[in-house]
């Protein structure tokens, strides 16, 4: 099932559980998560959703991506949606 967000766009396949990665903002990748690491992140990013300067994350452990403060929000409700897809 494809799952369009604000900030993220992925695939979920049911069969495997797993969520693909596929877009951040504006940038394509491709990165395989499961439940627990979609999760951690979700909980990572609302325990600091009210850090002003936003958030920094990394695409391939390489490249730094800034989100700020509405962006880090958006990624949350995105994040909610993919966490209703786990069964």
């Amino acid at each position: 099932m494809f799952m369009n967000g604000t900030i993220i766009d992925g695939v979920f396949d049911s069969s495997e559980n797993e969520f693909t990665l596929q877009r951040v903002k504006s940038f394509h990748t491709q990165s395989v998560l499961n439940e627990t690491q979609i999760n951690n992140i979700y909980q990572y990013l609302r325990l600091h959703r009210d850090q002003e300067d936003g958030q920094i994350i990394t695409l391939y452990d390489q490249m730094p991506l800034r989100l700020s403060q509405e962006e880090s929000s958006q990624l949350i409700s995105d994040l909610e949606k993919v966490k209703s897809m786990y069964h």
